[in-house]
């Protein structure tokens, strides 16, 4: 399908979503689309209705771990999602050949995401999650004055290395007055069995001691397991029916419990008048 350029229309963006949450860290390789497709998954089992916009336009991979039952449409000027698993998404990989890179400058990557934003029909949705590319550049300020966002998660694994581009993320979000929802430590540990105890590969409470150097909620810690891997590959849920979950399940249950609590307590302040999350963008020096 291709994706015509289109001129920006008055139509209202995002009006039938309810809450807009960006998944992001400020580097690659910390695991935000496998979280972010897990964590939808989990939404949608506690009865949310979910959408993912994959806002990596240079390296794609949501498609690949939410396989499309219905393909995106287009009618006029607006774009209507695929559907996965009952999971609404939108990425570029539906306007390009498998294998075909998006090699495509700045101004040009910027309109197509604007154009996701406003001119994809949502519907109406509970949580919109936007996986969030790395970095701090054009894209991602697009994203924080377009997109509505009422809050950013973020991902670390727990080494220091990572811990230095996760506080810069934060730092955009801080300078376009998006709150932190919560920070989620990635890859914590391997543990083969229950019976040994767990190896912390890459160190050790660093997502922790970056929630409380931030001043926000630590949500939890998901560990390095081969069955992750093997479902984001194959393009299916850890979890496919209505059966007890696993305990690798039960984990992204919890945060996709906490991240509804934190979403609700943000959108209560807000309509009380405790604090502004008014999205407010000016160039940066």
């Amino acid at each position: 399908m291709p994706l015509h350029m289109l001129q920006d229309k008055p139509n209202k963006p995002l009006a039938g979503v309810a809450n807009v949450i960006a998944i992001a860290a400020g580097k690659g390789g910390v695991g935000k689309s496998t979280l972010t497709v897990n964590l939808a998954h989990a939404l949608r089992k506690e009865g949310f209705s979910v959408g993912v916009l994959d806002a990596d336009l240079y390296g794609p991979s949501i498609r690949r771990m939410l396989p499309e039952e219905q393909m995106p449409t287009q009618k006029g000027d607006k774009f209507y999602p695929a559907l996965s698993s009952g999971i609404k998404t939108m990425s570029i990989s539906f306007f390009r050949k498998n294998n075909e890179s998006t090699a495509v400058r700045a101004p040009v990557a910027n309109g197509v995401i604007q154009q996701f934003i406003s001119q994809v029909d949502w519907g109406v949705l509970d949580y919109l999650l936007i996986d969030f590319p790395p970095g701090t550049g054009d894209i991602q300020l697009t994203l924080a004055q377009k997109g509505q966002i009422l809050a950013a998660l973020l991902i670390t694994t727990p080494q220091e290395v990572a811990i230095m581009d996760v506080r810069k993320a934060a730092h955009l979000f801080e300078q376009v007055n998006i709150p932190i929802l919560g920070i989620v430590e990635n890859m914590s540990y391997y543990q083969p069995s229950p019976s040994l105890q767990p190896a912390y590969l890459f160190g050790r409470g660093g997502g922790e001691r970056l929630a409380q150097e931030l001043g926000v909620p630590f949500l939890g810690e998901i560990p390095i397991d081969p069955e992750i891997c093997a479902c984001g590959d194959a393009g299916r849920a850890l979890y496919q029916s209505d059966l007890e979950l696993s305990p690798l399940a039960e984990r992204f249950q919890v945060l996709a419990k906490a991240t509804v609590a934190h979403a609700m307590s943000l959108q209560r302040s807000e309509q009380k008048g405790l604090s502004s999350f008014e999205l407010t963008w000016k160039e940066m020096p």
